[in-house]
This record gives C-alpha cells, sequence and structure tokens, in this order.
C-alpha cells in the first residue's frame, strides 16, 4: 500500500506530511553533512543546532518564560508519573491529583510509591465524563504540587483552562494536547509530554521545567532519575532519541508556517466541531464526554450496541479509516484528530457516519 489512509490513532499518531516528506529525503545524509540523523554523534556540532533548535521553536511557539528549562528525555510520560513524584514529594509533604481519567489514575498509582497522595477531586463516579469545577477541588495549600491531566485520550476529557492553585507549583501531563492550542506556561511549575501525540514519533519526552524548583529536588536520587542531571547537562547526560528531537525540530517549523497555535487551536476546533456535530445530529451516537469539557483531541462516542461498535471500527478500516476502536478498557470508538490530521479526514468521517446508520440505524 503507498496511498496514505485517515489515521485516527491515539498514538503514535499522524505526523505532519511535509515534515515525512522532509524527513524522507534527508534520510541517508543530513545536507553537507554525508551522515543520516541517526548516525551523528549526539555530541557534534550538527546536532547540536538540531536540538537548539527543537528548544528555540518549542519556546517561540508556547512563549515558554527564560527562567524555564526545556528538557528532552525518554521513558515516556508513564516515566514522569514516577519522575515527579520521586523529585518531589518526601515522607513529610503530600501531593493533590485531580483525576479525570484512565492515566491520571496511573500517575496517581506511581504517586503512591513515593509519598503520600492527596486526591483533590476524582470525576471516576460519573464514569470519568467532565473536569471538575473550581470549587469542587479540595486543595491543600500546603502540598508539595498539583497535578492534572490536561486531556485524556481514552475518554476524551479536556481542561479548558487551568484550575487555580494558588502558590502551590502547577505539574502537568499534557501529552496528548500540548502544542494544539497556546498555554499559559508561566501559570505551571513543570509540563511534561509524550512526543507521539502532536510533537513527533515516539520515544521523546518533553519536560518543561520552572528552574526554581530546583533546589526542592529530594537528595539521594538515581543519577538518571534527578531533574538536575537533566537541566546541569542541557538533555545530554546520556546519549538522546536524535531522530525524535529532530522531529520536533521540523514540526515546530511546520507550526510556525501554518501561523502558530493560535491558527493551530482554530483548525483543531473546526475539526472536532464536524464531529461533535455529527454525534449530536442524532440519537443514534451518543458522545462520552460532557459538552463543556468535549476533547479537541480525541473524540469519543457510543453506538447502541458493542456489536455494532465493533462492525463501525470494522468496515471504517476497510474504508480507509483506521484506528477508530475505543481504548480496550472502555470499548466505543475513538476518533483522535491531533493537530496533523486533515480536516478531510473528519469530512470522510461524518459521512461514512451518516451511511453507516442508513444502513444500521
Amino acid at each position: 500500500m503507498t496511498e496514505r489512509i485517515f489515521n485516527f490513532s491515539a498514538g503514535p499518531a499522524v505526523i505532519p506530511v511535509p515534515v515525512l516528506e522532509e524527513a524522507q529525503r534527508d534520510l541517508l545524509a543530513l545536507p553537507g553533512v554525508g551522515m543520516s540523523v541517526m548516525e551523528i554523534s549526539h555530541r557534534s556540532k550538527t546536532f547540536d543546532e538540531i536540538i537548539s533548535g527543537a528548544d528555540a521553536g518549542l519556546r517561540e511557539l508556547l512563549n515558554i518564560p527564560k527562567d524555564y528549562a526545556v528538557l528532552f528525555l525518554q521513558g515516556g510520560a508513564s516515566l514522569q508519573f514516577a519522575m515527579v513524584p520521586m523529585n518531589f514529594l518526601s515522607l513529610d509533604r503530600s501531593a493533590d491529583y485531580v483525576v479525570t481519567g484512565s492515566w491520571g489514575k496511573k500517575a496517581v498509582k506511581e504517586a503512591q510509591k513515593f509519598g503520600q497522595v492527596n486526591l483533590a477531586a476524582n470525576t471516576a463516579d460519573g464514569g470519568f465524563t467532565r473536569v471538575p469545577a473550581q470549587d469542587e477541588l479540595q486543595l491543600d495549600p500546603g502540598a508539595a504540587y498539583v497535578h492534572i491531566t490536561s486531556n485524556e485520550t481514552i475518554g476524551g476529557v479536556e481542561f479548558k483552562s487551568e484550575p487555580a492553585v494558588g502558590d502551590v507549583p502547577l505539574v502537568c501531563d499534557a501529552s496528548s494536547n500540548i502544542l494544539s492550542r497556546p498555554i499559559p506556561v508561566e501559570k505551571y511549575g513543570l509540563i511534561y509530554a509524550g512526543a507521539q501525540k502532536n510533537m513527533g514519533p515516539s520515544g521523546v519526552t518533553l519536560v518543561i521545567m520552572r528552574e526554581d524548583l530546583l533546589p526542592r529536588v529530594r537528595e539521594g536520587l538515581a543519577t538518571m532519575l534527578d531533574y538536575r542531571t537533566h537541566v546541569k547537562d542541557k538533555s545530554l547526560h546520556n546519549t538522546p532519541n536524535t531522530w525524535g528531537i529532530y522531529i520536533i525540530n521540523l514540526v515546530c517549523k511546520w507550526l510556525k508556517e501554518k501561523g502558530g497555535l493560535a491558527a493551530m487551536q482554530r483548525e483543531n476546533e473546526a475539526k472536532a466541531r464536524l464531529l461533535y456535530d455529527a454525534i449530536d445530529s442524532t440519537d443514534f451516537y451518543r458522545g462520552h464526554a460532557d459538552p463543556d469539557s468535549r476533547s479537541n483531541m480525541n473524540v469519543t462516542f457510543r453506538l447502541p450496541s458493542e456489536d455494532l461498535e465493533k462492525k463501525f471500527a470494522s468496515e471504517a478500516t476497510a474504508a480507509g479509516m483506521d484506528g477508530l476502536k475505543g481504548h480496550r478498557s472502555v470499548g466505543g470508538i475513538r476518533a483522535s484528530i491531533y493537530n496533523a490530521f486533515p480536516r478531510a479526514g473528519c469530512e470522510a468521517l461524518v459521512g461514512f457516519m451518516k451511511q453507516f446508520e442508513e444502513k444500521n440505524g
């Protein structure tokens, strides 16, 4: 198969075609270098330009203040679930966690291995269909940090703004919606995100960290699990994912050419609106998330039966729309429409939804 299909996968996810084309052209030999980016030394002048470009691109797009470090780590968000409490929790302090879905639950499970966790809010009782209102949050003003998941891919639930947490550092797993819209980085103490949704391929984990938090890091940590190591050595303490960082650099350039994150947000909102309008126009489809908490990245919905959902996903794949089967833990249908996903794919899915209902409704 040589023709690209519509890839609705939740991650690793679709990458911008211009980025893939540039990477393809230079795969065997970077211009003027004579080697692939996967072959060059991570301590070479060439790679220094690549990682510096990725750093500068992210800083410009996200308007990251100067007193924040930008790190390119490994291990995915799953390792950050442990690294955050490992670095900042202690026996005499607790951390507040706001749980709005499966990934928040996993973050809590890891944090509990290193210290006390307070569930400041947990929307599990309602089936993880929403984010909590500000007045629902049971926050401890003495907490080491407050942790949120800005977008839950499995339930399709997204924070539309940051919760007010006072002087306590706000920590965010932004894996699935970073770079999809402008965010006020200055409101956060630490943001982490796996690259495989909106930034590039799997294998790189971005960490954006306010540097005044470094003195709070616990002593005695393993070298590679200590944020101070990576800040000091500028993400080069060990060999980083050179290929992934190279792609992030290209993605940043692509986003800037598209007009930056404000323009990207408008595109993402328009794509999501197409799908949500199709869901809301009939009783055959039922959206999972509450309207005011609906994700612009992961559109989740159900059909009248699980058998119909299996048929829907199977026939959609045959029609060139792959990855629509919901997460194995919840079922249903999930359309992941990250930055690089084309509007034409959303339009094709809407057309398929109408035809499927006509045949099976």
